[in-house]
C-alpha cells in the first residue's frame, strides 16, 4: 500500500506542466476530448457530452482520497490536453500507480505521454521514494501496451475478469511495473531519443 498518497504538486519540462487537476481546466478539456469515444474507449467512464458531465467525473477523481489527479498542459499553447494521476496501491508495499490518464487525439503520438511519465516516474522515485511504479490497462487496448512497454514497464500479468467496462462487458487487465533500479537506464534510453 501506499504509505501516504502525495501532496498535489506541479512538475514541469520542456513540454508539459502537470498541475493541480482543477474544475477550471474542464473547458481546455473538454475541447481536447469531449464526445470522442475513441479517446474514452478503454477509460471506466462513458466519453462526456457536455462540460456538465465532464466536470463531474472530474469533480468525483479531484475528491476521490486514493488519487491524486494532474491536468496535462501542453507548454507550447497553455491549455490542457489531457489528466492522469497517481492512484493508491493497495497490497503493495511502497508502490504507486500512475493511470486514469488520457489525452485529446491532437497530442497522440507525440512527446507529450513520454514527458509526463518522465516527471511522474521520477517524483515517483526520487521525492515519494518509492520502489515501484505500477501501471495498467485494458487487455484489449493495445496501443496503451505498447507505449507503457516503451517506457520501459515490464509485463507482470493479466487479471481476468477484473473490472466492467462502462459498457457492462468484463475487462481483463494488463499489469505492467518498472522497479527504482530498472528505471536510470529506461529515463536515459527516454532521454536519448
Amino acid at each position: 500500500m501506499t504509505a501516504h498518497m502525495p501532496d498535489p504538486v506541479t512538475l514541469e519540462d520542456d513540454v508539459v506542466r502537470l498541475e493541480p487537476l482543477t474544475l477550471a481546466h474542464v473547458p481546455d478539456l473538454f475541447l481536447a476530448s469531449g464526445g470522442d469515444e475513441e479517446v474514452w474507449r478503454w477509460l471506466s467512464s462513458p466519453a462526456p457530452r457536455s462540460e456538465e458531465e465532464l466536470e463531474g467525473i472530474a469533480e468525483k477523481l479531484i475528491d476521490d482520497p486514493e488519487h491524486v489527479p494532474f491536468a496535462v498542459i501542453l507548454k507550447e499553447t497553455g491549455r490542457a490536453v489531457g489528466w492522469t494521476t497517481y492512484i493508491d496501491t493497495p497490497g503493495y508495499a511502497d508502490s504507486i500507480e500512475i493511470g486514469w490518464t488520457w489525452y485529446g487525439r491532437a497530442v497522440w503520438r507525440s512527446a507529450v505521454n513520454t514527458a509526463c511519465k518522465i516527471l511522474l516516474i521520477d517524483h515517483a522515485f526520487d521525492k515519494l521514494g518509492v520502489n515501484r511504479v505500477q501501471l495498467k490497462t485494458d487487455i484489449l487496448n493495445t496501443r496503451s501496451q505498447a507505449a507503457i512497454q516503451r517506457i520501459g514497464g515490464l509485463h507482470e500479468g493479466v487479471l481476468r475478469r477484473q473490472r466492467r467496462r462502462s459498457d457492462g462487458t468484463w475487462r481483463d487487465t494488463t499489469y505492467f511495473s518498472i522497479l527504482d533500479d530498472e528505471w536510470p537506464a529506461h529515463r536515459a534510453r527516454l532521454l536519448a531519443r
